[in-house]
């Protein structure tokens, strides 16, 4: 799907702990590319909202109902993109043209958190040194020998299996 234009009523925004709730109407029955739509919902778009300045950002494109006068797009936005946000909030309760595409990102990499990552050193011929205590391959097969080196023959133990063989010489009797 390509950019999708709109011209729509930009009818509120909300704020919860963790994201900005977007809520468009579509006003009449006529809903340009109604099925891409449909298609797009419950997946991560671009938004653009024209008149903002506010630029592009991700948002979760959440759900799109319609009733018999108008059509609901409604849209989540984390709250990382507070600087962007902050532009929109004149143009809620307005006309604006919203321009949607699809995104790569999905839903998990969206509302996933952001982690600080491993700390490395890259050396002059190009390897990555990662501290503290990397293990190289070839820690982790002497670290695998040992283990198996190391653990007890299970085959001479005594077999607490009732059904085990049990081999008998002649003068042996059961009684």
């Amino acid at each position: 799907m390509t950019k999708t234009t709109l011209n729509v009523l930009f009818k509120k925004m909300q704020k919860d702990d963790k994201k900005e709730v977007l809520e468009f109407h579509v006003q009449g029955n006529e809903l340009p590319n109604t099925q891409e739509l449909v298609g797009l919902a419950g997946s991560i778009v671009i938004l653009n909202v024209e008149e903002s300045n506010a630029g592009t950002f991700n948002a979760e494109f959440v759900s799109v109902q319609k009733d018999s006068k108008k059509t609901t797009l409604k849209f989540n936005i984390k709250g990382d993109s507070d600087a962007k946000v902050i532009k929109l909030y004149p143009h809620a309760g307005r006309s604006v043209t919203l321009f949607m595409e699809p995104s790569q990102m999905s839903v998990d990499d969206f509302y996933e958190d952001e982690h600080e990552g491993i700390e490395y050193k890259i050396d002059k011929d190009g390897t990555a040194n990662v501290s503290p205590n990397q293990m190289t391959l070839d820690d982790v097969a002497q670290e695998e020998e040992g283990e198996v080196q190391g653990e007890p023959d299970k085959k001479d133990d005594d077999n607490d299996d009732p059904c085990a063989e049990v081999n008998l010489s002649d003068d042996d009797s059961l009684e």
